[in-house]
Parts: structure tokens; C-alpha cells; sequence
């Protein structure tokens, strides 16, 4: 039991799917893992662990924004030996090709954070995916008929941000922004585990269109079937 997870040892899979939302993580497990079990409600950061497929794996809610990230990912790499850790979350696209709905596949993550450049003493580190994860997802998104967009996303601590900085990364070819990708890497580097955001687009801020809270919350489901193929290497 760690300080923000309340699980038993051995109540975590190897593999855990993170959404930031707690009730998208509730809504994961009873939706699609058969024989959910609760092992966690510690904060209201709702965490089960079922099966899929027949394979064991584990949904546990992140909270939004990296430093909330931080301590959970820690927590299951540190006390509870998780091997495979992927995101299941929303981005903001900043590309015009980019669609609503569309799903990102995030090789690596840029960031305005700070957390690395502390961590790094002022030096650079690139925050990039596990390549095993990266083709499970994109082999299990193409066995659905789906066309993923694969390539870098940027994860800011700024949701309201009136620099409009998006712009800049957008020159850079970012695919969209998001809040927690670049930790994530950067812990599964750290431990040496594997690590994969994937991302559905709920809005589009160039072209100022979203999607609703409830839209987030249930029914991004492509996104989530194509994380647990992944997350328990049923890519075909």
C-alpha cells in the first residue's frame, strides 16, 4: 500500500491503462474489463483491476496535469511493479487536417513544464514512447479500421493559456497539447518500464469546435479498446 494508492500488493496488473479523469477510469472497468475489482478510492481516484481478453490488466485514474500524474505513476512503478503504463486521455488539436475525434498515437511529448528542467539541472531531455507500445497500438488501431495520427504532442501545465503558445508548436508540427504525456515518458524512462499516450481529439483549437464533458467521459471507446490491446499485447 503506498500513500495515494490504498491497493494490496499484487492487486495491480503489470499492465494499467491512466486516464486523468477518475470517472473515465470507472467507466473503463465496467465497460470492458470482466470481473472488475476495486482496489482503490483513495482522493476519489478511482483505480480496478479486471481482465481483457483473459489477460489481467489495470485502470487507474491520473488526475489532470503532470504533477498529479507524477505521484500516481511513481506510486505504480515504484510499490506496485507495473510494467506497461498507457494514457488514455483527450488532446486539443492544432493542426487544420486534424479532425474531432481523430486518434493520436504520441511518440514523444515537448513541454513548457518545469518539472524536467529541475529533474535535469537545466539540461534537455526528450520525453519518447516505448516503440513496442507504439506499433501495438497502431497494429490494433488499423485491426479496427482505423487510420491513427502518429507522431509528437506537446503537454503544458497552461489549460487557459492567452499566449496562445499552441501557434508555436503548431509550426513545429505538434499534433496537439495535452497535460501529462512528457512525466509519464519521463518516469517510465527513469524506471525503465514501458509508457504510451493515447489520445482522442475532443477539441480543436484552431479551429475553436469541441466535443462535450459527457462525450469525454463515455464514448471515446475506440481510443480505450485500442489501449487494452496494447496494454495486454493483443495487437492483431
Amino acid at each position: 500500500m503506498s500513500t495515494h494508492i490504498a491497493a494490496q500488493p499484487g492487486a495491480i496488473a503489470e499492465a494499467v491503462l491512466l486516464p486523468g479523469d477518475p470517472l473515465r477510469a470507472r467507466f473503463i472497468a465496467e465497460k470492458f474489463l470482466q470481473n472488475p475489482v476495486c482496489y482503490n478510492e483513495v482522493r476519489g481516484m478511482y483505480g480496478y483491476t479486471g481482465s481483457w481478453k483473459g489477460k489481467r490488466v489495470s485502470v487507474q485514474g491520473t488526475g489532470m496535469g503532470q504533477p498529479s500524474l507524477s505521484i500516481y505513476v511513481n506510486e505504480l512503478f515504484r510499490f506496485y511493479d507495473v510494467k506497461r503504463a498507457i494514457r488514455v486521455g483527450t488532446t486539443g488539436a492544432v493542426q487544420e487536417s486534424t479532425r474531432l475525434r481523430d486518434i493520436i498515437i504520441a511518440m514523444s511529448a515537448s513541454t513548457d513544464s518545469a518539472i524536467n528542467t529541475h529533474r535535469f539541472g537545466g539540461r534537455h531531455f526528450a520525453p519518447t514512447a516505448s516503440f513496442a507500445l507504439v506499433q501495438a497500438a497502431w497494429e490494433a488501431a488499423r485491426a479496427r479500421g482505423i487510420e491513427p495520427l502518429v507522431g509528437p504532442v506537446a503537454s503544458s501545465d497552461i489549460f487557459y493559456d492567452d499566449a496562445e503558445s499552441w501557434k508555436l508548436w503548431a509550426e513545429y508540427g505538434i499534433l496537439g497539447i495535452e497535460m501529462e504525456a512528457a512525466e509519464l515518458y519521463t518516469l517510465a524512462a527513469r524506471f525503465g518500464r514501458e509508457a504510451l499516450a493515447i489520445l482522442t481529439v475532443s477539441d480543436h483549437i484552431a479551429q475553436g469546435t469541441a466535443t462535450t464533458a459527457e462525450e469525454r467521459q463515455t464514448t471515446f471507446t475506440a481510443m480505450m479498446e485500442i489501449a487494452l490491446d496494447a496494454a495486454v499485447g493483443e495487437a492483431k
